[in-house]
């Protein structure tokens, strides 16, 4: 099973709360967490992009850094690990896009891939004049495949001559080509956006679900299944999964009880009104029931909780859902939780013994 890290591309990375760690995003940061991931084997680091954040107390994702000239930067100095970054279709067009993609193919040596995300939360779009009106929510994936076609068109043959409704390519070119065969995410988990995936996509992004119940995104994979099956493509998920692991038990639910005791509501508020503007796409957003008590502190992602031993073995039976080609963590303190995990953690699972048996080479 493939591991990667989620960088914290925004402020107090994935917790929502004011008794969480409280950080600011910078380059030196995430620097010092994908060179901490590249080291103990991590097979990629994705950086997301977010264009405005839900305010409360906590500023949860006010500031936030640009994806791809982050990955850049960490194109420059690192070495193994893969690294996506996320395009904003909506505002980026598939040329740039292209171009960038293939500068960074060519700093990184080949290592380099692209999230297309279509754009959910309005405020993001209309605080620039750049929202095309809420149409645009049961259009989305018509633009997506069409802004695909493009792109894959210039990152393999450096020219797109497409006419659609939403591009109209004049004998685009673009060169050089990237030298390594750059890969396409999506995280798209409604039925429109699974059937993209399934056309289009390398990888495909999906939440995991509930708190210790390391098999609760299985259904999706389901979907997943029945949705390659109709296009003869092998896609595999990677289950977003936020992962905090002590020495204990004990310790670690303290943790998670001290971080939804000071849960900021007014910012969990604010997320689930975008959400629900939606109503034409069906759910499909980075909001999973955000009314939900239990875990609406860390945007209601799979949470694995406890010892270790206990966070290992959970991890391994994500491994063995049918359809998980891996998982992409977070951590409450990424610097420390990546540390733990490749100390305590990785060792322990079955699912990364080929990771031990090369470093012990």
């Amino acid at each position: 099973m493939e591991v990667g890290v989620f960088i914290p591309i925004g402020n107090n990375g994935w917790l929502i709360s004011e008794t969480a760690p409280q950080y600011k995003p910078s380059f030196e940061l995430n620097k010092a967490i994908t060179l901490k991931a590249e080291s103990y084997g991590f097979d990629f680091a994705l950086s997301m992009i977010k264009l405005r954040g839900f305010g409360g107390k906590t500023e949860f994702w006010d500031y936030n850094l640009e994806s791809f000239t982050l990955m850049a930067g960490l194109a420059a100095v690192t070495s193994k690990i893969k690294l996506f970054g996320t395009a904003a279709t909506l505002v980026m067009p598939p040329a740039i896009v292209a171009r960038m993609a293939t500068t960074i193919d060519s700093i990184s040596g080949g290592r380099f891939g692209v999230n297309l995300v279509t754009g959910w939360q309005r405020p993001e779009y209309s605080q620039m004049g750049l929202w095309p009106g809420d149409d645009y929510f049961g259009d989305r994936y018509g633009y997506l495949t069409e802004y695909t076609t493009v792109l894959k068109d210039l990152l393999t043959t450096g020219q797109s001559d497409f006419k659609g409704d939403f591009f109209q390519m004049e004998d685009c070119h673009m060169k050089p080509v990237p030298q390594g065969d750059v890969k396409l995410i999506c995280a798209g988990s409604s039925d429109k956006g699974l059937a993209f995936s399934a056309q289009h996509a390398d990888y495909s992004f999906c939440f995991g679900v509930g708190v210790n119940t390391p098999k609760g995104f299985a259904p999706t994979n389901e979907r997943l299944l029945a949705a390659s099956a109709k296009t003869g493509r092998d896609l595999k998920s990677f289950v977003l999964t936020m992962v905090i692991a002590e020495e204990t038990s004990e310790a670690a639910w303290a943790k998670w009880e001290l971080y939804k005791s000071g849960v900021d509501e007014e910012a969990i508020k604010w997320l689930g009104l975008q959400s629900a503007a939606d109503t034409k796409s069906g759910s499909d957003t980075n909001v999973r029931h955000m009314s939900n008590p239990v875990s609406a502190v860390n945007i209601n992602m799979g949470t694995l909780i406890g010892s270790y031993a206990e966070v290992a073995a959970m991890l391994d039976e994500m491994a063995d859902v049918p359809g998980t080609g891996g998982v992409m963590l977070t951590f409450d303190d990424f610097l420390e939780g990546i540390e733990k995990f490749g100390q305590f953690v990785q060792p322990l699972m079955k699912s990364r013994q080929h990771i031990m048996v090369e470093a012990a080479e």
